[in-house]
């Protein structure tokens, strides 16, 4: 299964977030107004490795799967010492899409599930020996955590419970060790602090935007959540784990057991809180995604304790039936989802296609290779930070790529070279239909319309962009925070919304505008 997921992250062109976060990785910020910068860094890694390849991007993620799978294992080794067990959480993730193929996919979420899991690796650890100094290593994984994403602080209530429910609570809180976690937790999560401190605390009003936005209470954002939760764990792996989940959590609060309550909470209290927000607002398909693991090792302990409690040989044959059903048909799946994108010549889901949705882009770069050729321009411009990311990758520092809209996204980035794009022709680089954005109103350039260009994936139209020669204008890198040229907006595809409630009708019967939520500059 790695080769297979070595395989596909060497067969598949980024997705433009992979390549945002890319880009990431060639800066020395402190941070991103996105996300922390664990992404950039584990990205950084594999680059470092393999170049500026798809694998080299991805590679991190390879890696990450196999060290979660590892902590998996010997977290279920020290509570059970039962080989079936421990079988079985290594081969869980194996047999969801999300772990056994799209972690190959680099995301924020890839780079902080194993530090989460060896955070709760750690707390393991202290519940069998004992020793406080474990604290001190689950403060910094705790850490390490939010420095990948900001999601970690979810498990901040299972840490709680774990110390606070069990009848040792007073030994802890009387010890110095669980204060010193947080502090370690805090000076690892310094860089973020520090640059949002430099830069209006932007990051956690960003994050604020998306996490309270509401479209009000509609049952098919409800069934959004819970089909992508059947979709990336497994539709037999998702009841199973769940089942499993809430075994571990009755027999944890009821019998006071440290890891089971850390176990079942760490799962259950996201799942819920997602849940709540699916009331009204569509959950992205990674927002939820790194949580599962633990809920893995919870349901793989769940299964070895079964006969120690005494359930019948009927229920436990039963159980261990679908336990078996989910993990090969959710090997099956992975496998065939594989074959589809690397070896299958068709589309079967059309522009909603996740993967074929952002692909294409070499057709774009082409044309606009061959614009630069025909106008002598130096620079690419765009005005949205995906096609920016796909530009910028395309072309490897080739030609300057400037997003000259929405510049709060790329505070401390280094220059792209200014010197090449002064008193220089540029070409513009549009989606349509932001090409025709208002924004072009503040901007004084002349923009000459030289070609449309279609992209493409398997035959199926996704998007048709427009290439203009800029003059007589130098973008502005650093515009004041009131500048709609800085002011960075929280779109409805932030939230993963479909392309139809993206569009809405315009006033005038014709075309249409974009509908999005406006930062505070």
């Amino acid at each position: 299964m790695t080769v297979l997921r070595t395989v596909y992250a060497s067969a598949i062109e980024l997705r433009t977030d992979e390549a945002y976060y890319w880009t990431w990785s060639k800066e020395a910020a402190l941070s991103f107004l996105d996300h922390p910068p664990g992404i950039a860094w584990l990205i950084r890694f594999g680059t470092a490795i393999f170049g500026d390849t798809v694998l080299g991007v991805r590679f991190g993620g390879i890696v990450a799967m196999l060290v979660t799978q590892l902590l998996l294992a010997d977290i279920v080794r020290r509570l059970t010492h039962d080989v079936r067990a421990i079988v079985v959480a290594v081969l869980m993730p194996e047999a969801a899409l999300y772990y056994g193929l799209l972690m190959a996919k680099v995301a924020p979420d890839v780079a902080m599930i194993p530090f989460a899991v060896a955070m709760m690796w750690a707390l393991v650890r202290l519940t069998q020996s004992g020793d406080g100094r474990w604290w001190l290593a689950a403060g910094m994984f705790a850490g390490l955590s939010l420095l990948s994403k900001f999601t970690a602080i979810m498990f901040a209530p299972a840490v709680a419970a774990f110390l606070l429910m069990p009848d040792w609570r007073w030994r802890w809180l009387r010890s110095p060790y669980p204060y010193l976690a947080v502090l370690i937790a805090i000076a690892v999560f310094s860089p973020v602090l520090i640059w949002n401190a430099q830069h209006d605390w932007a990051s956690f009003r960003f994050q604020g935007v998306r996490a309270t936005a509401n479209y009000g209470i509609s049952l098919r954002t409800i069934g959004d959540y819970l089909g992508l939760q059947f979709g990336l764990v497994g539709f037999v792996m998702l009841p199973v784990v769940l089942s499993g989940l809430v075994m571990t959590a009755w027999r944890g609060y009821r019998k006071r057991e440290p890891v089971a309550i850390l176990l079942s909470t760490a799962v259950l209290v996201p799942f819920a809180y997602f849940f709540i927000k699916s009331l009204t607002l569509r959950v992205g398909d990674t927002w939820p995604m790194f949580m599962w693991p633990v809920g893995f090792a919870a349901a793989a302990v769940n299964l070895a304790m079964l006969p120690k409690e005494g359930w019948s040989a009927r229920t436990i044959r039963s159980i261990i039936f679908w336990v078996n059903t989910a993990l090969v048909s959710g090997i099956a799946f992975v496998v065939i989802v594989f074959l589809y994108y690397v070896a299958a010549p068709w589309n079967f889901l059309g522009k909603m296609d996740p993967i074929g949705a952002e692909a294409g882009f070499e057709q774009v770069a082409a044309r606009a290779q061959a614009a630069l050729d025909e106008t002598g321009a130096t620079w690419i411009a765009t005005t949205d930070y995906r096609t920016y990311a796909m530009m910028r990758w395309m072309f490897r520092g080739r030609v300057p790529v400037v997003e000259i809209s929405e510049r709060g996204r790329f505070q401390d980035f280094r220059d792209p070279g200014i010197d090449r794009i002064k008193g220089q022709a540029g070409i513009y680089i549009g989606r349509q239909p932001d090409d025709r954005s208002p924004l072009w109103n503040s901007i004084p350039a002349t923009r000459l319309p030289l070609a449309q260009v279609e992209r493409r994936w398997r035959g199926v139209l996704i998007d048709i962009y427009t290439i203009d020669k800029l003059t007589g204008w130098t973008p502005e890198l650093s515009p004041s925070k009131d500048s709609p040229l800085f002011q960075w907006r929280v779109l409805a595809g932030e939230f993963s919304m479909r392309a139809a409630d993206f569009f809405l009708p315009s006033p005038g019967g014709g075309g249409s505008i974009a509908r999005s939520v406006s930062g505070v500059g």
